[in-house]
Parts: C-alpha cells; sequence; structure tokens
C-alpha cells in the first residue's frame, strides 16, 4: 500500500495492463503513460522546488542593491521576508517532490514485476525452454531498479529544464551577452558528454547479459549442490562459477571506467562553467555595466546551474540504463506459450471425461486411480507434460470427453487437469499460504486432509508454530522427503478434476509411502487420477494399470495380473523394489 497526498494507492495493482513491448522505448513509454498523474505531480513540484532556487540570487542581489548599498531598511526587511516565503516554498515543494518520486519508482517497478510475473504463469512450461532463469531472476534484482530510477529522475529533469529556461530569461534581462553565454552554453556542454552515452549503453547492455548469465549458473548450482557433491562435481561448478563472475566483474569495471568519466565530467564542466561566469560577471562589474548585487546574482546563478546541468546528464545516464533494462523485459513479454487460445474454443466436455492419448494408447478412466510405469522414467514424465498441455509440442492426439485438449481454452484445461512433477517448489513465506494456493482450504478443512493423506502429521509436529512456519527460499529447511510431501498437500488442497503426479513418493521411505498409496484412494475418490510411478507400494493401491515400452501402452491390467503375465513389466518394478532403501527419507 502506498500512500501519496492523502490518497492510498495499492501495490501490487489489480491488473498492471497489456505493455507495449514492441520495443525498450515504446514500453518505456508505456509505463509513463500509466503513471502519467504521478508523474506530471512529481514534474509540476520538481519545477516549483526548482524554480524556487532559480530565483533566488535575484532576491538576493536585489537585496543588496536597494537594502544594503541604498541603505533601505525597508526594503531590506520586505525582500528579507520574500526570501523566506520562496525558502518556505522550496522546502514545502521539495518534500512533495520526493514522495511524487518514490511513488513513481515504486509504480515502475512493481508494475514490471506483475507483468512479468503474470507472462510467466502464462507461458507456464515453456518459459524454462525459451529462457533462462538468471534472466527472469536480474528483471526482479537489477532491472526494476533502472527503470524505477528514470520515473524517479523525470520530476527532477522537468525543474532542471524549467529553471535553465527561466535564469536564462533573468540573466538575458540583465545582460545580453551573459544570458547568451547561459543559453549557448549549456547545451554545449551536454554535446561534449554525449559521445559517452553509446558507449556506455553498449557496454551496459553487455554486463547485463553477463549478469543474467552468471545468475542462471548461481541457481543451477544451488538448485543441484546436494548433487554436485555426491558426484563429486563441486569443485568443477565451482571454477566454472569463478571464471563467469571474473568475466561479469570486467564487464563491469568497463562499464565504470565510462560512468566514472562521466561522473567527473558532470563536476568539472559545469565548475568550468561556472568560472566563466563568474569572470565575465566580474569584468561587467569592475566596468561599472552591472551592479554588485547583480554580481552576487550572477554568481548565485553560476552555481545554481550545476544542479540543472548534472541532473540533465543523469536524466541521461539513466535513460540508457532503463532502456537496456526495458530491452530485457520486452524480450521476456515477447516469449509466447506452445500452446495459444483457440480461434473457436469447443464446448467444454462434461464432468468426469475420460482422458486419452492417441499417441501412446493411454486411456485414463474417470473416477478411476491409474498408474504409469515404464522403464525409462522420461518417458512417463513426457506424457504427463503432454496431458496437461506443459509439453515443448503440443497436438490433437491427447482429449478430454473426445475433445482435443488444444481446442479447449488453456484457462478451463489448467482448471481441470494439475500436473504436479518432480520439478515441483515450495516458495518462500508463510507455510499455510503456501500450502493454501486457493484460499480456502484451511477454512474447509482441506487443507488438513490433505495433509493427512501426504502423511505430514509428523512434520507439523516437528513445527514450533506449525502452519504460520515461515518457509525458507524452495523450502531447503526440509529434507527432501518432506518437501515432497508438502508439495503433494499442496496440489490435493487444489483437488482438480484430474490429477497428474509424477513421481509423489520416490523420495519417502515404504512405511510413509504405504500410508500415503492407500489414504490417496480415499481423498481422490470420485474423482480422475493418474500417477507415474514403478513403486509396488503405490501400483497394488490403484484401479489400473499401463505399461509403457518406447512410449507406447503396451499392457493394461491391475499390478498383480501384470507382475504375473508381463515378464517386461515385472522386470521393471522388481528392480525398483530392490534399490527402494530400507528406511528414511531420500
Amino acid at each position: 500500500m502506498l500512500r501519496t497526498l492523502g490518497r492510498v494507492r495499492l501495490l501490487p495493482l489489480d491488473h498492471p495492463g497489456t505493455a507495449d513491448h514492441r520495443s525498450p522505448g515504446r514500453f518505456l513509454w508505456w509505463l509513463a503513460r500509466g503513471q502519467s498523474k504521478t508523474l506530471a505531480g512529481g514534474m509540476f513540484f520538481g519545477i516549483v522546488w526548482m524554480s524556487a532556487q532559480a530565483v533566488m540570487p535575484a532576491v538576493i542581489g536585489r537585496a543588496i542593491d536597494r537594502g544594503v548599498a541604498d541603505k533601505d531598511g525597508t526594503a531590506l526587511m520586505q525582500l528579507a521576508g520574500l526570501m523566506l516565503l520562496i525558502g518556505l516554498v522550496q522546502a514545502a515543494s521539495g518534500i512533495i517532490r520526493h514522495r511524487f518520486a518514490v511513488t513513481n519508482w515504486l509504480i515502475a517497478a512493481y508494475r514490471t514485476v506483475q507483468l512479468v510475473a503474470r507472462h510467466t504463469v502464462h507461458l507456464g512450461g515453456a518459459l524454462p525452454r525459451k529462457v533462462s532463469t538468471g534472466e527472469v531472476v536480474a528483471i526482479g534484482t537489477s532491472d526494476i531498479s533502472h527503470l524505477g530510477q528514470v520515473m524517479d529522475v523525470s520530476a527532477r529533469f522537468a525543474g532542471a529544464v524549467v529553471s535553465f529556461f527561466l535564469v536564462a530569461a533573468i540573466l538575458l534581462q540583465t545582460s545580453v551577452t551573459l544570458g547568451l553565454v547561459v543559453l549557448l552554453g549549456v547545451p554545449l556542454l551536454m554535446l561534449l558528454v554525449g559521445p559517452l552515452l553509446s558507449p556506455l549503453q553498449t557496454r551496459s547492455a553487455r554486463q547485463r547479459q553477463l549478469m543474467g548469465e552468471l545468475s542462471n549458473t548461481a541457481t543451477d548450482i544451488v538448485g543441484g549442490l546436494r548433487v554436485l557433491r555426491g558426484i563429486g562435481g563441486e569443485q568443477v561448478f565451482h571454477d566454472r562459477y569463478r571464471r563467469e563472475s571474473q568475466t561479469t566483474r570486467r564487464a563491469g569495471v568497463q562499464v565504470a571506467k565510462i560512468q566514472s568519466l562521466l561522473d567527473a565530467l558532470q563536476v568539472f564542466l559545469p565548475g568550468l562553467f561556472v568560472v566563466v561566469i563568474v569572470w565575465l560577471g566580474a569584468r561587467y562589474a569592475v566596468s561599472g555595466r552591472i551592479t554588485p548585487g547583480e554580481l552576487v546574482a550572477f554568481y548565485g546563478y553560476s552555481a545554481f546551474l550545476m544542479i540543472p546541468l548534472r541532473t540533465a546528464t543523469e536524466f541521461a545516464n539513466k535513460v540508457i540504463r532503463a532502456r537496456v533494462s526495458a530491452r530485457r523485459v520486452c524480450k521476456v513479454l515477447s516469449l509466447t506459450p506452445d500452446v495459444t487460445e483457440p480461434l473457436d474454443p469447443a464446448a467444454a466436455p462434461a464432468p468426469l471425461a475420460e482422458l486419452r492419448d492417441a499417441r501412446s494408447g493411454l486411456r485414463v478412466r474417470s473416477g478411476t486411480i491409474t498408474a504409469l510405469v515404464s522403464e525409462q522414467p522420461d518417458d512417463t514424465a513426457d506424457l504427463a507434460d503432454r496431458l496437461g498441455l506443459c509439453a515443448a509440442e503440443v497436438d490433437d492426439d491427447v482429449t478430454l470427453g473426445g475433445v482435443p485438449l488444444t481446442q479447449l481454452p488453456r484457462a478451463d484445461v489448467r482448471r481441470r487437469i494439475v500436473v504436479s512433477d518432480t520439478s515441483a517448489a515450495l516458495f518462500s513465506g508463510r507455510l499455510a499460504d503456501r500450502l493454501d494456493v486457493t484460499g480456502r482450504a484451511r477454512t474447509t478443512g482441506d487443507l488438513e486432509r490433505a495433509l493427512f493423506t501426504a502423511s505430514s502429521d509428523d512434520i507439523m509436529d516437528a513445527l514450533p508454530d506449525g502452519l504460520d512456519t515461515v518457509v525458507t527460499e524452495r523450502g531447503r529447511s526440509f529434507s527432501g522427503g518432506q518437501r515432497q510431501r508438502l508439495v503433494l498437500a499442496r496440489v490435493l488442497t487444489v483437488d482438480p478434476e484430474i490429477l497428474v503426479l509424477v513421481e509423489p513418493t520416490s523420495a519417502v521411505d515404504a512405511h510413509t509411502e504405504a500410508r500415503i498409496a492407500s489414504r490417496l484412494r480415499a481423498h481422490r475418490s470420485g474423482r480422475t487420477t493418474l500417477v507415474a510411478t514403478s513403486s509396488p507400494l503405490m501400483l497394488d493401491a490403484v484401479d489400473e494399470v499401463a505399461f509403457l515400452e518406447g512410449g507406447v501402452v503396451v499392457a493394461t491390467g491391475t499390478h498383480r495380473e501384470l507382475l504375473d503375465t508381463h515378464a517386461r513389466y515385472r522386470a521393471v518394478v522388481t528392480r525398483e523394489t530392490e534399490l527402494v532403501p530400507a528406511g528414511g527419507d531420500a
């Protein structure tokens, strides 16, 4: 929640809108239009704030000439009062400008995060196949800051432009020569800085790309750290990360070299300009062409002009960085899902419709629990993805009640068919909120039922705060078996019409697995469930088993029937039994 001048604005927004991501410039303009009122407010108070500073030297000069030189006490008091009033206006407008600036920063940042988050949900399983994790992470860690900063500085930049012309007009009235020096000198100084901006943009883009790749490498290492240690590959990835981090560091140094030169010129060029103005003003004062008060005013103007000059170069700098970040955001927003919405959606099948896959020959009867077994786990995982429209390639082979899934609205497919695979993870936050994704399960008792079915009683008993426990990133405070059971409980609270589970008990001990298998039948009674597994304990609890070879169903029946009649099935299941550990979570 954000409060601005008595008004409350809720963040995140109810809907971030539809972004124009055809180019970085269009995206930035779209962001600006979406917060035009707060931008206009910030610019207005930025103009008032900087204009108050701009006219102060003129008032001081007039006070010296009329109040001090002419020894007019009344005029001095009046001008002192005017300076106080201008100071109060400057202070008040500065506070309000800053509040608008922070508001603009937050709105741009939150809106970008919402856009990317909504689009990643829209992409679904296509996201990791089309863009690296590091790219998406870097948007939320660095890019939103650059986008917010360009909205932040806009208020000061508007004030800088207006105050520049205001000072030039005042100087022209006093001295045409000095006025022309200001009017022509400031643009000339900006032109001197211009050649640095293009290399800065190029090197910033290169650094941004390397940062995304480095974040992706770090994510991969952290996600597979336990596996890397197990196979002795920790040092290999450590060396790789060091090389990539050093490359990124060198790119950052290249950006810093130009940035440091730009920062130095932001001080040196305005300082040189101040010297020229003061020198000219002093010559005019000695010759009697201007009064002592006007000389003091000229010095004040020259010192003040450093502010709009530096603000202008800062604005150009931040626009460049924002364009680089906007390009990365546009890249993600331009990605399209593997499955598009049908132009003419088919009528929704009746509830409890049968799920079929013509390519593999799989038939999942409604209201039953079916197991999917294959010697190659990738075959069952790929089939599970296809059943939920999560595969890289989609076709019309998968049907629900005779209707191809590709002809149904994606929202309906996701609502009716939910796939929970081995890559499912727990997000950080309050445990109850992370398990109750519908927001209703806890009040209806469905969350407690789901935890019971997933045999998570011991996990809850071990947590001092219970469901109020804060989950760490990716649930790393839990063991592999605990995470797997909590993920199972989470998907059970959704209670979809068709639930597809991929190896839901691969990381738990045999006793826990037996409890889950027996409880799952009661929990999913009347709804359709497909379980990809080769565990005898799970297989013995299902209604039907479909055995895959080469991605095609070659046999169906109960677990015991296939054990007796199909040697290949028996070999696959028996080998799995021999590899299951005696006890404890894997």
